[in-house]
């Protein structure tokens, strides 16, 4: 069977900070931490090349109010943040159309309604971030670079 490679880095912007992340593609768990101790760690799966619609998500756990300083006017001074980069499929960099495609679903650590965003990069809330893809994976990758 023909494989294809996912790699990504992620990372967190405070390692003290227990956040959690599972990474999954449709229903098989690829990764999981309940602490993300690196600000940058490469990770690199190998996955079987099928002719299917499939569904990448990380998967933000752990996060507590006391992961957040707010100051006595409401600005946030300090945050606990987990990044998503340099995602890429067999080497080929997506760029810009990992932030293009992918959605940021939260709920605001549970002190507002469920939210879909638009993801930059990190995510400061527990919740997920999905990018839906085709494989063979080279077609994909033609019909959206």
């Amino acid at each position: 069977m023909t494989t294809y490679q996912l790699s990504c880095t992620i990372g967190s912007t405070d390692t003290t900070a227990k956040l959690g992340l599972e990474i999954w593609l449709d229903t098989n768990q690829l990764y999981n931490t309940d602490h993300v101790t690196d600000v940058s760690l490469p990770l690199t799966f190998d996955l079987d090349e099928d002719e299917a619609a499939h569904e990448l998500r990380f998967v933000m756990k752990n996060k507590t109010a006391e992961h957040t300083q707010i100051n006595e006017t409401g600005d946030i001074i300090s945050d606990a943040r987990l990044t998503i980069s340099d995602l890429a499929f067999d080497e080929i960099a997506l760029g810009q159309l990992f932030i293009d495609l992918a959605v940021y679903t939260h709920d605001f650590n549970g002190t507002q309604a469920e939210a879909q965003t638009k993801f930059y990069g990190e995510m400061g809330c527990n919740g997920s971030v999905s990018l839906k893809f085709t494989s063979p994976i080279y077609l994909w990758l033609l019909e959206h670079l």
